[in-house]
């Protein structure tokens, strides 16, 4: 099952594949740099962030990477 903390770690895990922090992902796909920081993935209320699809498309586009290879980032252990 994908959860709220695999997708944020799949970003993590793209970012340093194609060398970059995440402010510099979230800056290349057009972002505004503070976007992948750990203090945005949950709200003021404790309540988990998800990534809209429209901002997992701009990560994608940037990194050229498939949905398919993203998921498959998503399922792996974290680490």
């Amino acid at each position: 099952m994908i959860t709220n903390e695999k997708l944020w770690s799949a970003v993590e895990k793209l970012a340093k594949e194609h060398n970059f922090s995440c402010s510099g992902l979230a800056r290349a796909a057009g972002l505004d740099p503070t976007t992948f920081n750990r203090s945005k993935r949950v709200s003021k209320y404790g309540q988990p962030r998800w990534l809209s699809i429209e901002t997992i498309a701009k990560v994608l586009k940037i990194t050229n990477t498939s949905f398919t290879e993203f998921a498959k980032y998503a399922e792996q252990p974290e680490e």
